[in-house]
């Protein structure tokens, strides 16, 4: 018997915009409303909005909560010092690996929320509250399923939040990149998932359909998960599951950069990292050839094999892209060959981004 989708609070407004649904992560998700390209390219040059419902916040307090974060968390949250900055880390294993990555943001006092993946939400859940009780933390762990998320994306984005939602500017047209303001029962973040500037909205999930029908009224375009995964490809941002799992290391992923290492402090799976020798990396590639790069396909150079993580085609620079986990002696520049479809077809290997803030940050002659 097959087991029924959940279904965002903005369900109906998929349907009602003609949205192909689809099953993702146990969601009854929009792919696209019409076209997929279309949709990347408003993100990319005015706005557009994804219903990241699916998406689960989840509330951390308690006279504990902060050092409990630092424990189970990789990168570190002292380092959040402003009320409503934001932290994007992952939860690592014993071994090292990656069990999800998060945003945290720190709300104030002895309060946080955590954003983590659809697809591990659950099992997110269950681990932290494991560690939690192993240690007897005074820390409570809140799931909020009772909040929507929208994101509103694009060079055009903050402007068309605020026609849409005028009572948000003075409370979020000061706020730097990875910062969040509050009011009202809403979470609004200057953070995404696209490479663009914009806003990801947390509200209380009855309100989520006014929101939206204002946000489309100001000309904000509906996008789905078909432009998502384009957007934030091109962006160089991982996929949880298919650029990391429990099976690699941050290190060995593209995110050593969160990996906090600059005191003692103990978390999960920091001995592993210290102990495990970096053998493989997460780098970019630009096919040269004609044809398109697919996951799992394979990488071969001189010093060896490496495999596509995440690979497409990509709408803004024409022309396929991927990431890929090479062997550590692999260098942005140099040229290897993909499998793509019993043909070995060359590529360059570059270092993500491909695209930020709507320009191209490789050579697209490469």
């Amino acid at each position: 018997m097959t087991q029924a989708l959940h279904a965002t609070p903005l369900n109906a407004a998929h349907r009602a915009l003609g949205a192909k649904m689809v099953s993702f992560a146990g969601w009854d998700m929009p792919l696209h409303y019409g076209s997929q390209i279309e949709e990347h390219h408003r993100v990319r040059r005015d706005a557009g909005m994804f219903d990241v419902s699916h998406m689960l916040a989840v509330d951390v307090s308690g006279k504990e909560a902060h050092a409990f974060l630092r424990r189970v968390l990789a990168n570190d949250v002292a380092k959040l010092r402003v009320t409503g900055r934001a932290l994007y880390s992952c939860l690592l294993n014993e071994v090292g690996g990656v069990l999800d990555d998060l945003i945290a943001y720190w709300r104030g006092g002895d309060r946080y929320r955590v954003v983590v993946n659809a697809g591990t939400a659950e099992t997110d859940c269950a681990w932290l509250a494991a560690q939690r009780d192993r240690t007897a933390a005074d820390v409570a762990i809140e799931p909020r399923r009772d909040l929507a998320i929208i994101a509103v994306q694009g060079p055009r984005a903050r402007e068309k939040t605020w026609s849409a939602a005028p009572m948000l500017r003075a409370a979020t047209e000061l706020l730097a990149y990875f910062q969040a303001a509050e009011l009202d029962g809403m979470l609004v973040a200057r953070t995404g998932y696209t490479g663009e500037d914009g806003f990801e909205i947390l509200l209380p999930a009855g309100h989520a359909p006014a929101l939206w029908r204002a946000l489309q009224e100001s000309g904000v375009a509906p996008a789905g998960l078909g432009a998502r995964d384009t957007l934030r490809l091109e962006a160089g941002m991982n996929l949880y599951g298919q650029d990391m799992d429990e099976t690699v290391t941050p290190f060995e992923s593209g995110l050593g950069w969160t990996v906090a290492l600059g005191d003692r402090r103990e978390f999960v799976g920091r001995q592993a990292l210290e102990a495990r020798a970096v053998t493989r990396q997460l780098l970019g590639l630009a096919l040269l050839e004609k044809g398109v790069m697919r996951n799992h396909q394979k990488v071969r150079r001189a010093a060896g094999e490496g495999e596509i993580t995440s690979g497409g085609f990509s709408p803004t620079l024409e022309r396929s892209i991927a990431l890929a986990r090479l062997p550590s002696a692999v260098a942005p520049g140099e040229e290897v060959e993909v499998e793509v479809r019993d043909r070995w077809l060359r590529a360059r290997v570059v270092k993500p981004p491909f695209v930020r803030h709507g320009k191209a940050m490789i050579n697209v002659e490469c």
